[in-house]
């Protein structure tokens, strides 16, 4: 097993290489997507937030306030929107509820990247769209 690392620390990758630990704040409505179910939630840890994309049970599965061990998974492009989520190697599971020091800024999904150009295998950050998530809007 790989060392867990904060949000804030994740790239955008092709590989499925995260290991990580969030609370779950905000579920958006679960869809259709083909024959999947799919749900988007904004997820954080002690050092930022990122969207997190749930597939088929987990949408039913985590609920706000669900501490989250995310192991193997991936931070990439899904229908053009920067998500984490298991994908089909990695695993989401729940391990503990509320108790979580969290943070919801700046939001990973919200930073745009570029291809690192000394090594086109990685990204880099090339700017923010917004320090906080244009999908689940900060409570006010």
């Amino acid at each position: 097993m790989r060392r867990a690392i904060q949000l804030k620390d994740i790239v955008p990758a092709a590989t499925n290489t995260v290991n990580t630990q969030f609370i779950l704040l905000e579920k958006g409505s679960i869809a259709q997507d083909g024959k999947e179910m799919t749900c988007l939630a904004l997820v954080a840890d002690a050092t930022a937030s990122v969207h997190f994309q749930m597939w088929g049970s987990e949408c039913k599965t985590f609920e706000p306030g669900n501490i989250i061990h995310l192991a193997d998974g991936i931070f990439s492009y899904h229908k053009n929107n920067l998500v984490l989520r298991a994908g089909k190697r990695g695993k989401a599971e729940k391990v503990g509820e509320f108790t979580m020091l969290f943070v919801e800024t700046p939001n990973m999904s919200e930073i745009r990247g570029a291809r690192d150009p000394n090594n086109p295998k990685k990204f880099v950050q090339e700017a923010t769209v917004s320090p906080h998530s244009k999908i689940f809007t900060p409570s006010r």
